[in-house]
């Protein structure tokens, strides 16, 4: 009896080696170069893709043009998620594998203000063009750094033709966080994708610019593989899990629609 006792045990504890083994081997670290504006809504998903697997999920965070010149660089990761213009280069460049493409989420551009303050019209394109004009200060993403936000409004105001206007008021900041500047007072109105500003504390959200002022094409972030990644096959799965209705969910909370 004790032979056998001692017998099961034996086998027991190797079988509990052995799934540890397994489920090692079956773990991997996904590297994740990610567009800032997709943090909230990435770094959820990211722990609820971790809690039902055994993977784990690291990404790193940059404006679009930032994460462009390091993956054309050489630097290594497994996957990337990106607005539509740079990451179409990349697959033009041979840095995304073929097939691996994916539509993650789609964004638009708003305004904030610091809460409690006046929150300015923005129902339409003139509106928009006079709340700026009264405004003291305004605040949003350096387009010199790659920021798609800060790109795509710089198009806006030269659309509305108060460039020069406006350029003596405004405050160019460097990396996502317009929101967080109104929040504490050092400037009256902040524009940045959605994503970027409903999460902010001590900020309100007035609403996305209209229409005629959104950026329907480039604003589509997708996923894909990075050509060199170390663990293709736990990339694409990562990629799968945000295409399903439970990430549909947690995207739409964030302010942006599901791919």
């Amino acid at each position: 009896m004790k032979q056998r006792c001692t017998i099961f045990l034996a086998a027991f504890s190797a079988a509990l080696a052995l799934s540890a083994q397994v489920t090692a081997a079956n773990s991997a670290e996904i590297k994740v170069l990610g567009a800032v504006a997709m943090q909230t809504a990435l770094n959820e998903l990211a722990q609820a893709f971790e809690s039902t697997t055994s993977h784990k999920v690291t990404i790193s965070y940059a404006t679009a043009g930032v994460l462009n010149n390091r993956i054309q660089s050489g630097e290594f990761a497994d996957m990337t998620v990106l607005p539509r213009p740079v990451f179409e280069a990349l697959v033009t460049g041979g840095k995304i594998v073929p097939g691996s493409s994916s539509v993650f989420a789609k964004s638009t551009v708003g305004v904030s203000v610091r809460t409690g303050a006046p929150k300015p019209d923005i129902s339409s394109v003139e509106a928009v063009k006079r709340s700026l004009l009264a405004a003291k200060s305004i605040v949003y993403a350096d387009p010199a750094q790659g920021a798609a936000s800060g790109i795509h409004f710089a198009r806006v105001l030269e659309r509305l033709g108060i460039v020069e206007e406006m350029r003596p008021k405004t405050k160019l900041i460097s990396v996502a966080g317009a929101a967080e500047i109104v929040a504490k007072g050092e400037a009256e109105i902040a524009v940045s994708q959605t994503s970027d500003l409903i999460r902010v504390v001590g900020a309100d959200y007035v609403g996305p610019l209209p229409p005629e002022l959104q950026n329907t094409s480039d604003f589509v972030f997708l996923t894909g593989i990075l050509t060199g990644a170390k663990q293709p096959d736990a990339a694409k799965a990562l990629i799968q899990y945000l295409r399903t209705p439970e990430a549909a969910r947690v995207i739409k909370a964030k302010g942006l629609e599901p791919g």
